[in-house]
This record gives structure tokens, C-alpha cells and sequence, in this order.
């Protein structure tokens, strides 16, 4: 990954100069970057939520500004390689958002070649400080094989964090926050827009925060079993939930050992859970094995969005932040009843 990074660098580079040289005779066009004399402001996000906050946050003021989502072809945060392109946009912008933790640990080097030293970098497990959580492995859960590998050896595993901070409605109020205190400062003139603009979006959340609390707080129950991947550890804890789980929420594992489905199909016996829970994606192999293997053979198999693959097709199609939590929590008051 470093050595592929690197190559990129030498072209982000190259691209700079070039870009440096052609601007010396041509007026710079709508879509240069302000590094080299736009008056639209620069900004780049890496997924879906960051780039939602910030439309908010900009309100109608969002066509004085360029927002990039550069993860916004489907691509899962945990396989992404940024391109030489995606580089440069970030090595020029004067607003960059990303996650932090280990998917991105191209950032850093990234940086290490911006071109507009006035940039502002908000790192979103940097915000939160001491609100994020270690990735955790409970019962019947898959461990990464590079555990199993390290705990063989001896060696000491390191510290991995769950970076699926945008999932928590309570954190999400946090980040906004944040982001619209930076957007202020690079920004003055607009400031008091931007102000009005996030206080009433924090207030959304707020209340849906609450409409979460009250759909906990009257289920039936209050365990989810995933026959996936688990993103939603912040979510589960914002309101006290128990959950089980195939995998960790980073994990790279596809498929399940019998152990893993034995387990968790006699957990939703023994729990009587009316689902088996899934994240986004085309197949749900898993979740079906663990139904078929439970006592009745005829559990729902429910579907909560992560936003991991939201595309810049879905957000032309109207998707929001709001909309998928929303919808989220409709399947959430259908998995706990």
C-alpha cells in the first residue's frame, strides 16, 4: 500500500506543476481548484455521511462551493485506494473530512503533499476523542485470521478501533457541529447562514434521536443478531441494545464456519428473535444459513443500511442521511417486535 501510495504522489505531483504552469496563462475555469484562484470554496469528504453533513451545513449557500464524495461509486471504505485524482483533490482543497483509523491510513501521507498549507483537516475519530470504541469481539463472533495469527505467535494485538462512528445519531450531532465550526472560519462572511443552517439540521437528529429512544424503550425485545458484518456497534450502545454478530464491523471475512452458524441459528432459538439481521449488499448467504438452521426455519431476514455504498447515484436519487436513518429505524422497530 505505501509503495503504491508513493507512485501516486509522483503523478499528484507532476499534476500539480503542470496545473501551476498552464494557470500562468489561462484565467483559471469554475471548477479549478481555490488553490489556484477559484473563489468556490474546496471541499472533500470520503463517504456518504460526511458529505450529507456538509450539504446541510451549507444550506443555499452549497453553489458557492465544490463538494466532493470520493467514495462515491459503491466502493466499501474498507477496500478503497484513492487515485492520483482523488490526491490532488485533496492535496489542494480547503476543507478536508475523513474517518480516520485504518482504511485510512492513506491520508497521511496524502497530506504530507498538500499544495494550500491553509487547509483544514477534520479527522472524525479525532472529534469524538474519547467516545470511540475499541472493535470488539463477542460470543459466537468470528475472529480476523491475522488475530488468530498474532494470538498464536504471542505477539501483542494491536489496539483497532471501530471507525462506524456515523452510525450513532448522537455522534452525528457531535460531527456536524464540527464541521460547521470549521466551515465558519474558512468562511466568515457566511457564518451566521452556516449557524442557522446546522442548528436546525442537529435539531433533526435530535428528534429522531428520541424517536430511536422511544422504539427501544416499548419493543418486545432487545437483542439483533447479524449474519453479516456488525457496523452498528455505536448505534446498539446509544440506546442499550444486546447484539450478536457473524463478524466485526471491519472485517474482510465472506464466509461463516459452522461453528459461527450453529451458534448464532441456536441463539435466535433460544432468544425467540423474530429476525436475522443483515447489512447492505446483494447476497446474504449467512443470514439465510442461519434461518434455515433454526428451529422453525422461518425467520425474517432484515436489511439495515450501513451507507458504506451509497453512490453519488443514490444522492441525485435523493438519498440523505436522515432518510436512510429513518428508514433505518423502521426496520429496527420491526427486528425488536
Amino acid at each position: 500500500m505505501k509503495k503504491y501510495i508513493s507512485i501516486i504522489m509522483v503523478a499528484v505531483m507532476t499534476a500539480v506543476l503542470l496545473c501551476a504552469c498552464g494557470n500562468k496563462s489561462t484565467a483559471p475555469s469554475e471548477n479549478t481548484v481555490s488553490a489556484a484562484g477559484t473563489d468556490k470554496l474546496q471541499i472533500v469528504t470520503t463517504i456518504f455521511p460526511e458529505y450529507d453533513w456538509v450539504m446541510n451545513v451549507l444550506g443555499d449557500k452549497a453553489s458557492d462551493a465544490e463538494v466532493t464524495m470520493l467514495l462515491d461509486n459503491g466502493v466499501d471504505l474498507h477496500s478503497y485506494q484513492p487515485t492520483a485524482d482523488d490526491i490532488l483533490k485533496v492535496a489542494t482543497c480547503d476543507l478536508f473530512i475523513y474517518v480516520g483509523g485504518e482504511s485510512d491510513e492513506w491520508v497521511e501521507d496524502a497530506l504530507k503533499e498538500a499544495t494550500n498549507k491553509d487547509m483544514v483537516v477534520i479527522d472524525l475519530l479525532d472529534v469524538l476523542g474519547d467516545s470511540v470504541k475499541e472493535e470488539e469481539v463477542v460470543e459466537g463472533m468470528e475472529a480476523e485470521e491475522e488475530e488468530e495469527e498474532e494470538a498464536e505467535e504471542g505477539e501483542e494485538e494491536e489496539v483497532e478501533y471501530d471507525e462506524h462512528v456515523w452510525l450513532s445519531l448522537k455522534n452525528a450531532q457531535v460531527l456536524v457541529q464540527n464541521i460547521s465550526d470549521s466551515l465558519q472560519k474558512i468562511d466568515p462572511d457566511n457564518a451566521s447562514s452556516y449557524a442557522d443552517n446546522t442548528a436546525a439540521y442537529i435539531e433533526e437528529l435530535k428528534t429522531l434521536d428520541e424517536k430511536y429512544q422511544s422504539a427501544v424503550e416499548s419493543a418486545t425485545y432487545n437483542t439483533l443478531l447479524f449474519g453479516d458484518r456488525f457496523p452498528f456497534r455505536y448505534l446498539v450502545d446509544d440506546y442499550n441494545l444486546d447484539y450478536y454478530a457473524a463478524f466485526v464491523g471491519c472485517s474482510a471475512e465472506t464466509e461463516a464456519s459452522f461453528e459461527t452458524i450453529k451458534f448464532l441459528s441456536e441463539k435466535v432459538d433460544e432468544l425467540s428473535l423474530p429476525a436475522v439481521m443483515t447489512i447492505e449488499g446483494a447476497e446474504h448467504k449467512i443470514a439465510e444459513t442461519i434461518v434455515s438452521n433454526t428451529k422453525d426455519g422461518n425467520k425474517q431476514i432484515l436489511t439495515m443500511d450501513s451507507m458504506q455504498s451509497t453512490t453519488s447515484k443514490d444522492v441525485t436519487a435523493g438519498a440523505s442521511y436522515l432518510s436512510i436513518m429513518e428508514k433505518n429505524l423502521e426496520v429496527l422497530t420491526q427486528a425488536l417486535n
